[in-house]
């Protein structure tokens, strides 16, 4: 388990080790907003209860246009593990089935890497299209893939605590929530 950190603003930034988390809070660069008593930090001297969230106490200036690259961790999140296809769920795939990169228009044929051109693709469907569009081989995407937020990018690739997750709602609304909960 990591530790959120927010910034001084109380925007979530990050899930950080706790290792790295309690160094902060003893080199009084954040405070401790959360902490887990039944799993203390112990040394020689001193023993420390485990931060859960912490908050910096400097604001931390974060760019916030920073285009993110297609990677299939954050593509799969994006698609919620799920086949845009057939709409199997990473968990329903059998033996020797897996999640795939679909370019809905291949790259040998004029198509890119944008978030708008690749969906996740069970590996049955992807060889089933092959090189061609999903029209020609008698498929149909399932949802218009789309460039997601900062947020959902973020977060989705998270494991977060209800802890946690309190301190995202608080800054990022219900809605946000509701995206990353699918």
């Amino acid at each position: 388990m990591g530790c959120l950190a927010l910034n001084a603003s109380f925007e979530p930034l990050t899930i950080i080790p706790v290792r790295r988390a309690l160094r902060l809070v003893i080199d009084r660069k954040a405070v401790a907003l959360e902490v887990d008593e039944n799993r203390p930090f112990r040394s020689e001297s001193a023993e420390f209860p485990t931060p859960v969230v912490i908050r910096l106490v400097r604001y931390v200036h974060v760019p916030r246009r920073l285009r993110r690259q297609v990677t299939n961790t954050f593509l799969f999140a994006r698609d919620h593990y799920s086949c845009q296809y057939c709409g199997r769920h990473r968990r329903d795939l059998g033996h020797r089935e897996s999640l795939t990169r679909d370019h809905i228009v291949p790259l040998s044929r004029g198509g890119d890497n944008r978030w708008t051109n690749v969906v996740t693709a069970c590996s049955r469907c992807n060889l089933r299209k092959g090189n061609r569009l999903p029209a020609e081989c008698g498929l149909r995407l399932l949802s218009d893939p789309s460039e997601p937020n900062d947020v959902e990018l973020v977060w989705a690739v998270r494991r977060v605590t209800p802890i946690q997750i309190r301190y995202i709602r608080l800054f990022y609304g219900e809605e946000v929530l509701r995206l990353l909960s699918h």
